[in-house]
Parts: structure tokens; sequence; C-alpha cells
């Protein structure tokens, strides 16, 4: 691998684009990331468990009292300046929980304990925490990302960098927050660190259940470099029926077909249960695993597998009850036979008893069993659309807007007025960044403007000054688009 590293910023701009080269390179770095440091007795344990701890804050034109001339921060930021006492006074705790893991896990390893825990940061976050001068928080992360002693017990989950949802994304765009995500990271930890990443987190856990949307998304996380998923429990159904997950405590093989008939597959840990922050907060995944024994996976006796992932700042019980918690259970689960884990270390052991994903039961996106029954071997794009609306008309139910954390969410349905200006945008810029090279400042600018632009915060609140924000954010992307270019 190349010994040259990133610089974390280019001019007043992270550098989310122009090195795709070198982090290719860190990317196909051969061999097992986790598994020779872990120090996990897989073959002692009847199961184990993985918290995720998800963190996000946006990027809005706030930062003056001008909307059309505000200068673009973090959110945390406007909290802390702008906000009242409670604002403010949270805007110091959710510093604190960006930043304590970086205190745990030191804490937890000198004391001879195997903590674990995977870690989802948006690149606006990173980005804010930095502009603002929490460089003692990148600090403490860098730690325990970098450090040989701590590195074992801490695993990060791609994201997109502006926290794009995959349903409502445009395709070409969602590739392109996956890659500056990758290069903000290599960035600020190095392109080793980058290299150990295997994982994704979606945002929002939103997984687009358009098929050929799905096989976009899947395609994008293979081609970046990914080996496997978190998806939500109940965004997902059996290939073969249409039916729930009978084992979600194993592994699944995430199927993507689209209406050309092309497959594409990426391994998928499933999150079980619902997303109420409290499940991570009082560790419910270690008292989950408690209950079950191990599994057979292509006639191999394996550990089962409880995972979980919530927002890791959200919340009085997150905020407050979660440290104490998490020491409590790492020391009580370290070398027990119920032993906390990270996604890829477990995948790892699995490969070493010669498990593969073909292995794994196959899953697809909800409602798609209905779509291919009636399909009968047609494609194409036509005949999909086609059959979407019909089954559409005969069941109000139906729907072709993903699954997310919750199925009563939708994250296309009712922010018509939101999605046009951003899918304008995005045409604009496909049209005008043809042929320019991703190194140019020029690039680098209005591609940190679109993907601003599409972070969910935009779409969850869906009026307001929310979708002020969002405006406002296309109309400067527009501009840099039509000026520079």
């Amino acid at each position: 691998m190349t010994s040259v590293e990133l610089q974390e910023y280019i001019g007043e701009l992270p550098n989310i684009c122009g090195s795709e080269p070198a982090i290719a390179e860190a990317l196909a770095r051969p061999g097992a990331a986790y598994l020779p440091e872990s120090g996990i007795d897989f073959g002692r344990a009847r199961s184990v468990f993985a918290n995720a701890l998800h963190m996000h804050q946006p990027l809005i034109p706030a930062g003056g009292g001008d909307l059309s001339t505000a200068a673009v921060i973090s959110n945390l930021q406007y909290m802390r300046d702008s906000g009242n006492d409670e604002a403010r006074y949270n805007a110091g705790i959710f510093a604190w929980c960006y930043k304590r893991m970086g205190e745990f896990i030191p804490e937890l390893i000198h004391e001879g304990k195997q903590p674990r825990i995977m870690l989802d940061y948006s690149g606006t976050l990173l980005h804010g925490l930095r502009a603002m001068g929490h460089n003692d928080v990148i600090d403490a992360l860098k730690k325990i990302t970098c450090d040989r002693n701590y590195r074992r017990a801490v695993e990060w989950l791609g994201n997109t960098w502006g926290h794009a949802v995959a349903p409502s994304t445009p395709v070409q765009d969602f590739r392109l927050h996956v890659r500056a995500w990758q290069h903000h990271f290599a960035a600020i930890f190095g392109l080793a660190a980058v290299g150990r990443i295997r994982g994704f987190s979606p945002a929002e856990m939103a997984l687009p259940n358009h098929p050929d949307v799905a096989y976009e998304f899947v395609r994008t996380l293979k081609e970046c470099g990914y080996r496997w998923v978190l998806v939500q429990e109940h965004s997902v159904e059996r290939v073969e029926d249409g039916g729930g997950l009978r084992q979600p405590h194993l592994p699944h093989r995430f199927v993507a077909r689209n209406s050309q008939g092309q497959t594409a597959s990426i391994t998928a840990l499933i999150k079980t249960q619902g997303s109420d922050t409290k499940l991570v907060a009082q560790m419910q995944p270690y008292y989950e695993a408690k209950g079950l024994h191990r599994l057979d996976a292509a006639g191999r006796s394996i550990p089962a597998l409880t995972s979980q992932i919530a927002d890791g700042e959200n919340g009085g019980v997150m905020m407050n009850e979660f440290p104490s918690k998490y020491l409590e259970v790492m020391r009580e689960a370290s070398y027990s036979d119920v032993p906390p884990v990270n996604g890829t270390e477990y995948l790892e052991y699995l490969d070493t008893l010669g498990v593969r994903e073909s292995d794994f039961p196959a899953i697809q996106p909800i409602m798609q069993k209905r779509i291919w029954d009636r399909l009968q071997g047609r494609t194409g794009p036509e005949a999909l659309e086609k059959v979407i609306e019909d089954l559409r008309k005969e069941d109000n139910r139906f729907h072709m807007d993903g699954g997310s954390w919750t199925n009563n969410l939708s994250w296309v349905k009712g922010y018509g007025h939101v999605l046009t200006a951003m899918e304008e945008v995005s045409a604009l810029f496909a049209e005008k960044t043809r042929g320019v090279r991703t190194s140019e400042p020029r690039y680098r600018n209005a591609l940190f403007y679109l993907l601003v632009t599409q972070t969910s915060c935009f779409r969850y609140w869906g009026s307001g000054v929310w979708t002020d924000y969002a405006r406002e954010l296309c109309r400067r992307t527009t501009s840099i688009l039509q000026h520079d270019f």
C-alpha cells in the first residue's frame, strides 16, 4: 500500500474526492482485517452480540441571520451558539457522546477486558466537529481506530457522507456519497484504517425495495469494497416465499435482482427488533444473546449473533445510562461464552470454518416476491413499472418506498416539494461535471454542496425551516454549477 496519506482538507473543504486510486488500493488489501488480532474464543462461544452506535449531525445554512448568505455550519454548532439553554446543554452532551468511546475502550482494555463497539459517523458530523474545533473528539477517535493496542475493539462501518437515504437518493449520487465518505475517513484516520472497513450501515437503516434501485445499492457497496451490510429485520423477506426471517441470528445472503434479470448479492447481518435507543443503551443484545445457543450453518456449528444499532447520542437513556451499562456488560461478558464481537471478525471466523456467503439463507427487500410472481419472466423497466403500478392499484399497502427503522415511515411519499428540487440539482450536477476531473477544486466544491443537500434530515422533517434549509442549499448548488462549469 502506498505510504502517502491524504490531506484532510483541501482549501476549506473536506477531502471527499480526487484520490480514487489510493482509496481503491487501500480497500483491495487481501486477508482478514480483524481476526488475527481478535482474541475472541469463538469455538467456546455459544452466542455473541454486536452493538453499533450511529452518530450524525447535518450541515445547515444557519451561520448568520440571512438564510441566503448564512454560512453552512453543523447543526451541533447552531445548537451551541444560537440555541436556547436546553439546546446549548445538549450540544455539550452530544459532543461528549461522540468522544466517549475513545475513553471507554482504553479503560476496559487496560483492565484486561475484551470490549467491542461498531461506530457509524456521517461525514457531515466529522466535518462539523472539526470545523467547530472539537479536535479532542477526533483525536480520541483516532486513538482507538489506529492504535494497535485498541483497534481490535473498534470497527467502523461505512456510511453515506451526507447521511443520504438509499430509497430516494439518485443511484449515481448514492455512489458519490459512499466514495466521499471513504475519502473523508481515509483523510482523517489514514489509508490503512479505511482498508479495514468491511461493513456498511445504511442511513436510517433505509433499504430500497424497488428492484432497480436495490440492485444498484448492492452493486455500489460491492464495487466500493464492502463485504456486508446491516439490515433491519422487517425490511427484508425470504426469497423463496416472501415470508419473514426464520433465523435472524444467522448471517443472510441479501440478493438484489433488477428489471433486466441481473443479480448482485452481499452478506447481510440482521438488526433485530425495534429501533428504540433503549435497546442499545441498556445493552439488550447481550441479554438476548444469553438466551441463544449455537446454530448450524452449512453443517458447521457457529455461535448465534444478535446485532443492534441505535443513535449514540439521542435520548436521556443513551446520554445518561449507556456509559455505566456498557462498562458493566463489557466487564461481565469478556471471556464468557457470550462475548461481545464486531461484525467483520465474526464473519472472518466463519471463513476459517469454510462457511461462505452462498451458505447463508437468501433474502431480498420486502414486497419483491409479489413483483417476481407477477412479472413471470418478462424483463425491462417498462414491464417492471407496469407490474408495480398494477400492484399499487390492487393494494394500497404495497409500495416501493423502501424499508426503514419503522414500517410507517416513507422516505419518498410526502416529500415531493423537497425531492423535486434535489432531483433537479442532481441532474444538473451530472450534466455539468461530465468529463471534469474529480481532483479539480470546482468539482469538489459542487460535490460538497450536492451531498449536503441530500441529508436525510431535510426529508425526515419534511416542512418548516428544514425545508427552507434544503431549498437554499439546492439554490446554492445550482448557482455553483451554473457559474463554475
